[in-house]
């Protein structure tokens, strides 16, 4: 199969978009697929063997925004995919869909990032719902829309976005693992985070519990709410990532037990997680929660927000804990309660574990060119005139 992908984001670019991007990529290489893609200005000309075209692009917040091009639908032409993969479409994977609408070429949008929640985070009124009305677009012009979660399948049916189904995202569960936690590594980095001799020890108290963060640091992730942990006995932060809200954390946790690790990837970011006990998510926002699923391979437990994604990956009570999105003080609940309970941090990890083992990045890929070929058998059935089945359809 030949596969055109275009995406909102790609390498240098670090994201969730990216990450998933590039797994596609390197599944569809080993699966032997032929594949070409088109991404902002900055990306490298090649990725797993596939070529990388770019478009021009302007900054925001630290990101490239691929703007549209008269040269995608160019190399769609030239190209001649069997269908396109267009993640996260905004400008230009808008365009993309469009072009391969005019060119007949079937397409499978993502829905990844919510770009109307944006727009009703910065109080932009009357533009949240023009933002709704851009996504609703976007997503009619597709083959199929695939969204990661329950509350993106709600909002978009909402929406009355047609030929939707459910696609989630696969994790590393070789490189994210319960067994990193005896690597040497990952008692330096222990003593790093938590020093057993210093002002914040407790004397003659066990070692500090490690609370971590790992995500981008953006005023959608809302890591300034983890100044509700203040005070909460016993506990450090470690915080992995960087971006635009870096200054505003700073001054929101100043005064907090805080280690900054930067961003991490690879093995580095897996010795990370390896080092915390308690993982935790604060942003409301999030349409799945990649880091999430990072967090659970790794065997630990999760607090997350009662909203978005993280509602189909964390089961309350099972494999962590979900506080009420608007109430810090539920949040710092949650967090005590793990902190303060090493038995029931372990069980809630092995649980967590147990929860993501049917999602490697293989088996969620192959479940994508599923998706693929449906869209293919779509468009076909759509040039003979043929009837389709209301279960394709939707």
């Amino acid at each position: 199969m030949r596969i055109a992908v275009i995406s909102e984001s790609f390498l240098p670019t670090v994201s969730g978009v990216t990450t998933s991007v590039c797994r596609v990529l390197e599944h569809l290489a080993a699966a032997g697929h032929e594949a070409m893609v088109i991404a902002p200005h900055g990306a490298p000309v090649e990725y797993a063997g596939f070529p990388v075209h770019t478009v021009s692009a302007v900054n925001y917040r630290e990101f490239p925004v691929g703007m549209p091009s008269p040269q995608v639908q160019k190399l769609l032409a030239d190209f001649r995919p069997d269908v396109l993969h267009a993640a996260s479409p905004f400008l230009l994977g808008a365009q993309g869909i469009s072009a391969a609408n005019r060119l007949d070429i079937p397409s499978v949008a993502i829905f990844q990032t919510d770009v109307a929640g944006y727009a009703h985070r910065n109080h932009l009124g009357p533009a949240t719902a023009l933002a709704w009305r851009f996504v609703k677009w976007v997503h009619e012009g597709a083959t199929r829309t695939l969204v990661p979660s329950s509350s993106s399948m709600a909002a978009l049916l909402r929406l009355g976005v047609p030929r939707l189904a459910m696609w989630t995202r696969g994790v590393d569960l070789a490189g994210f693992h319960p067994n990193l936690k005896n690597d040497p590594a990952v008692a330096a980095l222990r003593e790093r985070i938590a020093p057993q001799h210093d002002a914040f020890t407790r004397n003659g108290a066990e070692p500090d519990v490690i609370v971590g963060y790992v995500g981008r640091m953006a005023p959608e992730k809302q890591v300034e709410r983890l100044r509700a942990l203040r005070g909460v006995p016993g506990i450090r932060l470690a915080l992995v990532g960087d971006g635009p809200s870096v200054p505003s954390i700073r001054r929101a946790l100043s005064g907090m037990p805080v280690t900054w690790l930067g961003r991490l990837s690879g093995r580095e970011l897996a010795i990370a997680y390896a080092s915390f006990d308690v993982f935790v998510h604060a942003g409301t926002e999030e349409t799945f929660g990649q880091t999430l699923q990072e967090a659970h391979a790794a065997g630990l437990p999760v607090v997350a927000p009662h909203a978005g994604g993280p509602i189909d990956l964390v089961t309350h009570g099972v494999n962590g804990y979900l506080f009420r999105p608007d109430d810090d003080y539920d949040l710092r609940h949650w967090v005590y309660q793990l902190a303060r309970d090493p038995m029931l941090r372990a069980r809630m990890g092995e649980a967590g574990r147990r929860a993501v083992l049917g999602r490697s990045w293989p088996t969620v890929c192959a479940e994508l060119v599923d998706y693929y070929e449906q869209a293919v058998d779509e468009r076909l059935a759509v040039r003979a005139g043929t009837h389709i089945p209301p279960s394709m359809q939707r």
